[in-house]
């Protein structure tokens, strides 16, 4: 896969792309990651890539013609199918959005700064827009880092073994009977590693029993668990009998629990 990164401060992503499981995957080859500086297609000699808005207001706006132009400069490397603008007004990145972006065979994100981009940009050269949350940044750069680490984890062969993807919260994975959860995006289960006691604080015993359809019910009920507490609008795609089934029983180990603790 190919991506490229348009900027105006490169030097931000430098770091990222070097470092980690990243890293390795652009220099293995896996990854083909291309930062681009806006900068460079500036028409004037200060290159200037942004200006007050047109009917006036706070803040300055990046023009529309480097970017056009960037682009454009990359037909023949880049399908350009997808030319997407990282923005708060983007559809909101999810782990949905990533799969469906891991199968393409490149893409363009353009990193917004300042007040925001010249609307040309969106409705004429952008095929798409996402945010990584609602809350706002300097720039879309880390937006764009985000975005690209996400999608490399979906790569084969740049997370050394696939099942610590699977286990991903919001990946799909397996269900409780090995079956494929697709559409039931839940988040992962508690993780344990050595020492075994710590502290008076022991690792669950069907993790160390070698039962291994034992420690794949644990782990699916474990993650429905803490989806149920912490993000239960996720639970409505959960609709396998076997899931059910488990939250039935998280539901009556909680009224137990509860009943417990009350005086």
């Amino acid at each position: 896969m190919r991506i490229d990164i348009l900027t105006i401060f490169p030097e931000i992503l430098e770091g990222p792309l070097e470092a980690s499981l990243l890293g390795k995957a652009i220099k293995d080859g896996l990854l083909d990651v291309e930062v681009t500086d806006i900068r460079d297609f500036a028409s004037d000699r200060h290159r200037s890539v942004d200006d007050a808005p047109y009917g006036g207001g706070a803040g300055m706006v990046m023009q529309c013609e480097p970017i056009f132009v960037a682009v454009e400069r990359l037909r023949g490397k880049n399908s350009l199918d997808r030319v997407i603008l990282l923005s708060p007004r983007g559809r909101r990145l999810d782990q949905a959005i990533v799969r469906e972006l891991a199968q393409a065979p490149d893409m363009v994100l353009i990193c917004g700064r300042y007040e925001g981009v010249d609307e040309r940009v969106r409705t004429a050269l952008c095929t798409d827009e996402i945010s990584i949350g609602d809350y706002v940044l300097n720039g879309g750069e880390l937006p764009a880092l985000v975005l690209v680490e996400a999608v490399s984890r979906m790569l084969p062969g740049v997370v050394g073994k696939w099942e610590s993807v699977e286990t991903d919260s919001f990946y799909a994975g397996r269900d409780a009977a090995g079956r494929d959860a697709a559409g039931c995006g839940i988040l992962g289960p508690p993780q344990y590693t050595r020492p075994a006691e710590f502290r008076g604080l022991n690792v669950p015993d069907v993790l160390m029993s070698g039962n291994h359809a034992a420690i794949r019910r644990w782990r699916r009920k474990e993650s429905l668990r803490i989806t149920r507490n912490n993000r239960p609008d996720l639970l409505a795609a959960c609709t396998s009998v076997e899931d059910q089934r488990l939250l039935a029983e998280i539901e009556r180990e909680e009224a137990e629990r509860e009943r417990e603790s009350t005086p």
